[in-house]
């Protein structure tokens, strides 16, 4: 449909699995989809092409600028092709490409089943016979074309997928950099300065995480491999209002490791303050309705915990007035 790497490589795909089989070598024009810079002895190969080549085990030999001798081959054929197939259906209109190639395919039949001029043989005869017998197999599975694009890695570790808006993760030591996601239906990789540093399963669920454990520090891979369990445990050992607690937090609707974090921080009071405290302001922090750590820590900083009167707490009552109706007025 166009020249676009797409379309370019699809085609090229298709010629392969057409002749079933992948030739030693690929030889391209020194079109953008194939050739991102064209040089006369090592010619930069377009990324994408590059992949798709490796893919079926094949070498990309651009032939050099201006220089169609470099496939003479290629440049007859393209004289027969027209006056053989091209010029039968000039007249013909099609409107998808699905009709076109199967109008195409009978002439194609046509040509390949011709004896060659001055040879004994049709086309499809020495294909058979001579060069199917060269051909690498095929890979079992066709090549997946990658889509790419590039993003800042997070304070937290995590690059986004902008499509998904879902969030990898990548060594702790690429925060702050620029890198390339290229990425599948199926897989995400991740690359700085052309080196893969992550390769994740695509996820298509939106503002979520998907972490690799190895790639967190030292001290965010001990908070990360917290389980909610453990934590529920270590809270149930102090008391069962602690315990509750801690489940509203971790009911939240956050990052895992975030929200594990706050949890530990919470139970880490009882070191500094004690469990009996660290009880109190839980209970508290239920009547305010509040559950996270900050609250749970002015609560002790304040030694509001001390107080008896937990109901209290809302504020003074209100004082009886002669412009206030009581509740028997609305009987």
């Amino acid at each position: 449909m166009t020249q676009k790497k797409e379309d370019f490589i699809s085609a090229c795909e298709n010629a392969l699995h057409f002749i079933q089989g992948v030739p030693a070598a690929i030889v391209p024009d020194n079109l953008r989809s194939a050739v991102t810079k064209s040089d006369k002895y090592e010619p930069t190969i377009n990324e994408t092409f590059a992949d798709f080549a490796e893919h079926y085990s094949t070498t990309i030999l651009p032939a050099r600028a201006y220089r169609p001798t470099d496939k003479a081959v290629v440049e007859n054929t393209i004289k027969i092709v027209y006056t053989r197939i091209y010029a039968k259906l000039r007249d013909d209109v099609f409107y998808t490409i699905e009709s076109l190639n199967e109008a195409i395919s009978l002439p194609l039949d046509e040509h390949n089943n011709q004896i060659i001029t001055g040879k004994d043989y049709s086309r499809r005869q020495h294909y058979k016979n001579v060069e199917k017998t060269v051909l690498l197999p095929l890979p079992a599975m066709r090549y997946e074309f990658k889509k790419q694009l590039h993003a800042t890695v997070d304070k937290n570790g995590h690059v986004a997928l902008s499509l998904d808006r879902h969030y990898y993760s990548v060594p702790y030591r690429f925060i702050g950099k620029k890198v390339k996601l290229m990425f599948t239906n199926y897989n995400v990789e991740i690359y700085y300065n052309y080196e893969r540093i992550a390769i994740h399963k695509r996820v298509q669920s939106p503002f979520k995480y998907t972490t690799d454990k190895e790639h967190l520090p030292p001290a965010h891979r001990f908070v990360a491999e917290l389980e909610p369990d453990k934590l529920l445990t270590i809270a149930d050992n102090i008391h069962k209002d602690v315990r509750l607690y801690i489940t509203k937090i971790l009911a939240q609707k956050q990052h895992p490791e975030h929200l594990n974090k706050v949890c530990l921080g919470i139970l880490n009071l009882s070191k500094k303050y004690g469990s009996d405290r660290l009880v109190k302001a839980c209970q508290r922090s239920v009547v305010f309705g509040i559950y996270n750590y900050r609250i749970v820590k002015k609560i002790l900083e304040s030694g509001l915990d001390t107080h008896d009167d937990v109901e209290s707490t809302g504020g003074p009552e209100m004082p009886p007035h002669d412009n206030i109706r009581g509740s028997n007025y609305y009987k």
